[in-house]
């Protein structure tokens, strides 16, 4: 499928909202900071799968066209900005937590663990974060939470893309072995026909223990 793509007055127009979603990249960049990255995370709320988080250090002056909050976006979308991002992008990080380390730690613990491995990627180090809503323990680097902030951040929303296609692509290449669950269309949430195979079929590797512990699994693991 071919992707929508701009011209004349409305390619001007998609130019002004990139620049309003620099504001905050602008504003600390007026105050010395010369690597700022933004910080996002995909999948906390899935039954099965990683928690990921990614960390984008942009250029102040990169065009991405179409970048927005990952939500926001059609899959296709999402697959053509992560590969230009990743080519635009001054550096970028990506963490990775798994389902086992997220039943032992919870998943805010390992939200956080995530976001300090994709940090520590980063080559430049970043001297400001520009974190979506949460304020990141164990990290020396100034940090700015924005709320809803990958709708407000550009470097915030590169985060958010790469994040969930990571995410995606892992769980969906899951898919094939374990066909039973549906992972290529759920992506590991909590869907009705999810729900139907774990309590036919019970748990995999991939579910996250605490968060299926109240459903009456069938089968054993697989």
């Amino acid at each position: 499928m071919a992707l929508r793509t701009l011209k004349g007055e409305k390619l001007e127009a998609e130019r002004v909202r990139l620049e309003q979603l620099r504001a905050f990249e602008r504003e600390y960049a007026a105050k010395g900071y010369t690597a700022i990255c933004g910080i996002d995370e995909a999948g906390r709320g899935p039954l099965a799968g990683p928690v990921v988080a990614a960390a984008v250090i942009l250029p102040l002056d990169a065009e991405i066209l179409f970048l927005n909050d990952s939500k926001k976006l059609s899959e296709a979308r999402r697959e053509a900005l992560y590969d230009e991002i990743c080519a635009k992008a001054v550096s970028y990080g990506i963490g990775t937590v798994s389902p086992a380390r997220i039943d032992e730690i919870n998943i805010l613990q390992a939200t956080y663990e995530a976001m300090r491995e994709a940090i520590a990627k980063l080559n430049p180090a970043p001297d400001l974060c520009l974190n979506d809503a949460v304020k990141i323990p164990g990290i020396a680097v100034p940090q700015v939470p924005i709320v809803k902030g990958d709708a407000k951040s550009l470097s915030i929303a590169a985060a958010s893309v790469l994040a969930k296609v990571t995410r995606d692509r892992f769980i969906t290449s899951c898919d094939a072995l374990y066909p039973e669950y549906g992972f290529a269309k759920n992506k590991g949430y909590g869907t009705p026909a999810h729900i139907a195979a774990l309590k036919a079929h019970g748990a995999t590797p991939l579910h996250r223990r605490s968060f299926i512990r109240n459903f009456e699994l069938g089968g054993s693991e697989t």
